[in-house]
């Protein structure tokens, strides 16, 4: 599935304060990709398993979270390609009632096992000792980090961008791990300056950014206005379903929702000092609206419209 080249659209947004201030903005429908293998999770798989295969691998393992994209989309992959695919999650506390997280049943239904360690264990998940005791336990796997973010995924992120996207001034890209950004940084014209909205709360990624990074034309929004990663309010979700209404696209609560947000807020406040062709990138990551809806029911707040 990865061997063709794969360009997405760029599709024009529409806000009042975009024309307030005489701002071109569009979005690059990564979301459209694939259901689940979608936006920058196809773009950091596709050269992680072409060179899986290279290397005759037949399992895949990675590490995730509960309501993880990237569990999801390496899960999807591996069904596809024939590769057994083993989740590492965090939180043992949810072996017992994984069924009920839309995420991680989905990710058993394309038969990824699902191994589910504790918080504390899962801190050190990349250290020796733990990676010698993943090799002793599953023997020989084709080991993808947290995230996905590798020098291989980096150079899958690099082909967002096409020849057509030089009209643009500014790139915006929600950060988690940083290699999409630094995907984008790569093959980013000269003339563009490219802004990562930072996800979480009180982390440095630009170190992490600066290793696969080819310039210096980008920089980090990190202001947290939601209280860190993957919180959320009723404020957004009331943003995420106007903006639904009025132009049918539908922003993931956890990156992309943020990063629209976040830019709205600045040019409201008269502090985007940028250029005014702007181009949003939709990472994906829809599919984590189910278990966000089901935490968000709980709490007694509004849900977020999904695309049935």
């Amino acid at each position: 599935m990865f061997s063709q080249p794969l360009q997405t659209i760029n599709q024009k947004l529409f806000h009042p304060v975009f024309d307030e201030y005489g701002l071109e903005v569009y979005v690059k429908r990564e979301d459209l990709i694939h259901p689940q293998i979608s936006g920058n999770k196809y773009r950091k798989l596709k050269y992680n398993l072409l060179e899986a295969q290279s290397q005759n691998h037949h399992t895949l393992l990675t590490f995730g979270g509960a309501y993880s994209n990237h569990l999801v989309a390496t899960a999807a992959a591996g069904k596809i390609m024939g590769f057994k695919t083993i989740g590492l999650v965090r939180g043992e506390e949810l072996a017992t009632k994984f069924q009920q997280n839309p995420t991680l049943a989905y990710c058993a239904s394309q038969n990824m096992q699902l191994e589910f360690i504790s918080r504390e264990s899962y801190r050190f998940k990349h250290t020796s000792q733990m990676l010698k005791k993943i090799q002793n336990q599953f023997g020989s796997v084709y080991m993808l980090p947290e995230g996905g973010t590798n020098a291989l995924a980096v150079k899958g992120c690099e082909e967002i961008l096409t020849s057509e996207d030089a009209f643009f001034d500014v790139i915006c890209c929600p950060v988690g791990t940083g290699g999409t950004l630094a995907g984008l940084i790569n093959s980013s014209k000269p003339h563009q300056h490219v802004i990562g909205f930072s996800a979480l709360k009180g982390t440095d990624i630009q170190e992490e950014i600066r290793k696969f990074a080819s310039n210096n034309r980008w920089s980090i929004e990190s202001e947290d206005r939601f209280g860190g990663y993957a919180k959320i309010n009723a404020n957004l979700v009331t943003f995420i379903n106007q903006f639904y209404d009025q132009s049918t696209i539908l922003w993931d609560p956890i990156y992309t929702a943020k990063m629209v947000f976040g830019l709205i807020e600045k040019i409201k406040a008269n502090q985007w000092k940028q250029e005014k062709k702007i181009l949003l990138i939709h990472t994906g990551g829809l599919q984590s609206i189910s278990g966000m809806n089901q935490w968000l029911y709980q709490k007694g707040l509004p849900s977020i419209h999904q695309v049935v």
